[in-house]
């Protein structure tokens, strides 16, 4: 009897070790069903979107670095009306996320009322605003500023998704430069992975593939996460170790050593936001 407990115990243990090695370890951040975590089934949009204004997107050129899903990139071309925005992600596993998203969301809004209020908005499962389509009748147009919302069939020639690492060898090509670029959450990645270094590789490159006037939206994660991550790879707890520019030094940073001109602190815009979302969000402009 004893020994059918001690082989039960042993089992038990077993199948708690095999959970924990199966356990998902996103050592760039990269999680699986990110915004569905930080989102969660009760809101209709990511909290940020409120933080955000449209005067940013509307027929502009935009850059999202490290998308994720790109359920943030794919809600921005919806509700804001940019010309374009490309998605870029150090995953690939979440690029394909992120197209499969964009798909998702194409085909949820198809057969909805072909002429409607510029109020009026649909939702899709996975909460992201969705304009309704013009009539199929009528030409589909890439130029986001010639009517109020954004025509679902042309989401496909308005939002893009790459894989790449932004700070290590990912370029637009050309001379491609954007007028909005996004960051969300990822600072800490880039300083835990690549060190201060790495965060003023992001900082400096950012800062030249802005269009000049253009806005770069920051959302810095706290000192205290980067404690509860330090731990995820080797390189990780020893970049931990070495870190000297914490968050409350990147607007000295961005202001002072890169040059932006101006910063602003957006976060009042999203007031009411819940847990998870009461970070600060930061406007730098070129």
């Amino acid at each position: 009897m004893e020994h059918h407990q001690q082989n039960k115990r042993n089992q038990q243990e077993g199948m708690t070790t095999q959970k924990k090695k199966r356990k998902e370890v996103a050592v760039f951040g990269n999680y699986r069903n990110y915004y569905g975590y930080r989102i969660g089934q009760d809101l209709e949009e990511d909290p940020r979107l409120k933080a955000m204004k449209k005067e940013w997107f509307e027929g502009k050129d935009c850059l999202d670095i490290g998308c994720n899903s790109g359920v943030i990139t794919i809600a921005i071309a919806q509700k804001f009306n940019c010309r374009s925005i490309l998605g870029v992600d150090i995953d690939d596993a979440r690029i394909q996320d992120a197209n499969w998203t964009l798909r998702k969301t194409v085909r949820s809004t198809k057969g909805v009322p072909a002429v409607v209020a510029k109020s009026t908005e649909s939702k899709n499962v996975t909460g992201i605003e969705n304009r309704e389509a013009e009539s199929p009748k009528k030409p589909a147009s890439t130029d986001c500023t010639e009517s109020h919302h954004v025509q679902e069939a042309n989401l496909f020639d308005i939002v893009s998704f790459k894989k790449g690492n932004f700070v290590q060898n990912w370029y637009p090509g050309g001379n491609t430069s954007y007028d909005t670029i996004i960051c969300l959450s990822v600072s800490k990645w880039v300083q835990l992975n690549w060190g201060d270094e790495g965060l003023i590789t992001l900082f400096s490159k950012v800062w030249r593939l802005l269009s000049p006037g253009g806005v770069f939206i920051l959302e810095p994660q706290p000192w205290n996460s980067y404690y509860s991550n330090r731990l995820v790879s080797e390189t990780t707890r020893i970049n931990y170790q070495e870190i000297r520019i914490r968050p409350e030094d990147f607007q000295d940073v961005l202001l002072d050593k890169i040059g932006f001109r101006m910063v602003e602190d957006i976060t009042s815009s999203a007031s009411g936001r819940k847990p998870g979302f009461n970070r600060p969000i930061f406007a730098f402009w070129k």
